[in-house]
């Protein structure tokens, strides 16, 4: 009878062993399951990171992750999309407004592709900035999100870090790419432009890569079904060496312009044959002959837009926004 005894409690402390490993099993399994979210989304934005100019300043670079796979969104400068400067901490409390119309635009996106659109602009600030806060406020669905620049250490950053956060060059963490050089850029014509609804605007756009790094070498596509749809194989989305060109729209309603031929994505979708250069199987296009880009853009309602040029070589990028006023 003891001996029985002895065994059902083991048995019964086994049962419970195994009921609790089976449900920390289930709740880590849970944990780690990540749904798609097409839509109704936040936006969070990013502080990248900064470097020191040449003559002393700095250069604060900003992105931002929309959690949302396919919803684009439109936020104009204003109490949902702004700058402030302030004292270190003073920002920390979420529930108060910063808001000033005076401070609140230093040159950051309102309209807002899907998921991550890293080192997506620049704000240079001078050289005795010390320890402020430059905050960049986000609000989405009614929740607000900051990013917080600031010249602590830890955030200074180099050329090779910010490929390897875009996943330049397949991921290389090469030590040649901490003196990679931007592409040159320049859009020929004027900076700003008028044209009214259904008409075509051509644009041209030159680009070279001076430094000719990372080098292009070639496409590494995939050969099988296996190798198209692998799971990913890094932390960050990866892309190809290579210089390209593509144009967005940096402000007004992206879905009221029209571009031909059509442009690549420049945010990170990874989703296979989603013309980006972080989607598989995507082949990076030859350059044009001259470096020389043409692109017909059509708007089909008036308003105030910004298109921004954009010209990588996998790594780094060089931006040229071109100002348009479109009439009826």
């Amino acid at each position: 009878m003891e001996v029985r005894g002895i065994v059902s409690k083991v048995s019964s402390l086994s049962a419970v062993v195994m009921l609790v490993s089976s449900l920390l099993a289930t709740s880590v399994a849970q944990a780690q399951v990540v749904f798609m979210q097409l839509r109704d989304q936040h936006i969070s934005p990013a502080f990248e990171g900064w470097w020191e100019n040449a003559d002393g300043s700095y250069k604060l670079f900003f992105g931002y992750m929309n959690a949302n796979w396919e919803q684009e969104i439109d936020i104009p400068i204003g109490p949902d999309n702004y700058f402030a400067l302030s004292a270190p901490g003073v920002q920390d409390d979420l529930s108060e407004d910063f808001y000033s119309f005076a401070s609140a635009d230093y040159g950051q996106p309102t309209h807002f592709y899907p998921r991550r659109n890293p080192f997506l602009f620049t704000v240079d600030v001078p050289a005795d900035f010390g320890d402020q806060d430059l905050v960049w406020t986000l609000t989405t669905r009614g929740k607000v999100h900051r990013a917080y620049a600031t010249l602590k250490y830890d955030y200074m950053i180099d050329p090779q870090v910010i490929s390897t956060e875009v996943g330049g060059d397949y991921g290389s963490l090469a030590d040649s790419l901490r003196t990679n050089i931007s592409p040159e850029l320049k859009v020929e014509g004027e900076t700003r432009r008028t044209i009214r609804t259904g008409q075509t605007l051509e644009l041209a756009a030159i680009a070279n890569d001076p430094d000719n790094l990372p080098a292009s070498r070639g496409n590494r596509l995939p050969r099988t079904q296996e190798q198209l749809y692998r799971p990913p194989s890094s932390i960050v989305a990866i892309s190809g060496p290579g210089l390209r060109f593509s144009w967005s729209v940096y402000r007004g309603p992206a879905q009221q312009v029209s571009f031909m031929p059509e442009q690549f994505k420049t945010w990170t979708d990874t989703r296979v044959y989603s013309n980006s250069p972080w989607s598989p199987p995507y082949q990076i296009p030859e350059v044009p002959a001259d470096n020389r880009w043409i692109t017909q853009v059509t708007f089909d309602a008036p308003g105030e837009y910004v298109l921004r040029g954009i010209a990588s070589d996998g790594s780094m990028f060089t931006y040229e926004n071109i100002y348009i006023t479109v009439v009826d």
